[in-house]
């Protein structure tokens, strides 16, 4: 994941030039489950660059990404998810019987904590927004105070797979669901300039090229099979009920329906969005044929990410270098 630094200025060379008291600049990072690492190297890119970085909005795992950026921890959250396996996967995953979602987020929560040193939304260095969607309203919400794990936990909670999170009186899920790439909260946090990160701008055609002819199981059945075989040991009707629907009823065909959906609208969302409130600058990396949990491909996920970013960062260089 080296850069090649023939293809844009070198980092001393480009603090030199950085903006000075004009444009305030915001990153808006869109919703994509395992593709949403590619903000990883999309952000790698953008430090290398030279660019400061005045305000973060993030949705999904955009907002995971994008909290720990605007923490200051970017390398290290790299660096935790180099090497990730299928067992790397499963530790992340606390399954509760299918009531409001399957997993209940509480690990990723503590993996997340393990990464950000900032409790609350507020004392971040960045300013920071985490986009949610109120359930039983549809409204976006937009998290900018309070305790940060449960507003990127809130971010993430992707209908029907993860369970919801109570705050303040609000049921909260995945804010894909109303502003996939939250170009509109980063220029509420002040910025006129958003360079936006959207994952889902081929996932429609790549899935629909591919995922019916699937006949293995993906990454999300693989890791709820190799938690529930931790369970073995407990006895508990529900538990078993459970484990007999899955020998039944194939788990991806489920889960390709339910996230083809979801997909197909956040597709669709995005489209209208970015086409009323138009981002300056617009990075979409190519990893539509990514699957849900496929994070034991981050090294991958997050080249691709940098190359685009990297790529789109060259396109626009009068506009974020002005003479």
């Amino acid at each position: 994941m080296g850069a090649d630094s023939s293809r844009q200025p070198g980092a001393a060379d480009a603090r030199s030039r950085r903006r000075t008291g004009a444009r305030r600049l915001g990153v808006a990072l869109g919703s994509g489950s395992a593709r949403g690492l590619a903000h990883i190297g999309v952000l790698r890119a953008i430090v290398e660059a030279g660019i400061d970085v005045d305000v973060v909005a993030g949705t999904s795992m955009g907002a995971f990404v994008g909290a720990i950026f605007a923490a200051g921890k970017l390398d290290r959250l790299e660096a935790g998810f180099h090497g990730f396996d299928w067992g790397s996967i499963a530790s992340l995953l606390d399954p509760v019987f299918p009531r409001s979602g399957l997993i209940d987020g509480h690990k990723i929560g503590d993996f997340m904590r393990a990464q950000v040193p900032v409790t609350k939304v507020e004392d971040l260095p960045i300013p920071f927004r985490a986009i949610a969607t109120d359930l039983a309203n549809g409204e976006e919400v937009a998290i900018g105070s309070g305790d940060l794990i449960e507003a990127v936990r809130a971010s993430i909670a992707v209908p029907g797979i993860f369970t919801p999170v109570r705050s303040q009186g609000r049921v909260l899920v995945d804010g894909g669901l109303v502003n996939p790439v939250p170009v509109s909260a980063a220029r509420a946090l002040g910025a006129d300039l958003v360079i936006a990160v959207d994952l889902n701008h081929d996932i429609v055609q790549e899935r629909s090229s591919r995922a019916v002819q699937e006949a293995s199981p993906g990454a999300l059945a693989q890791a709820v099979t190799q938690m529930l075989e931790n369970f073995d040991s407990i006895d508990s009707p529900a538990l078993t009920q459970f484990r007999e629907w899955l020998q039944r009823e194939p788990l991806p065909g489920i889960f390709d329906v339910l996230l083809s959906a979801i997909y197909i609208m956040q597709a669709r969302i995005t489209q209208a969005t970015m086409a009323q409130d138009r981002p300056e600058i617009v990075i979409q990396p190519a990893l539509g044929a990514v699957r849900f949990m496929a994070f034991d491909r981050a090294d991958e996920i997050v080249e691709a990410g940098y190359r685009a970013a990297r790529q789109a960062l060259d396109d626009a260089a009068t506009l974020l270098y002005p003479a």
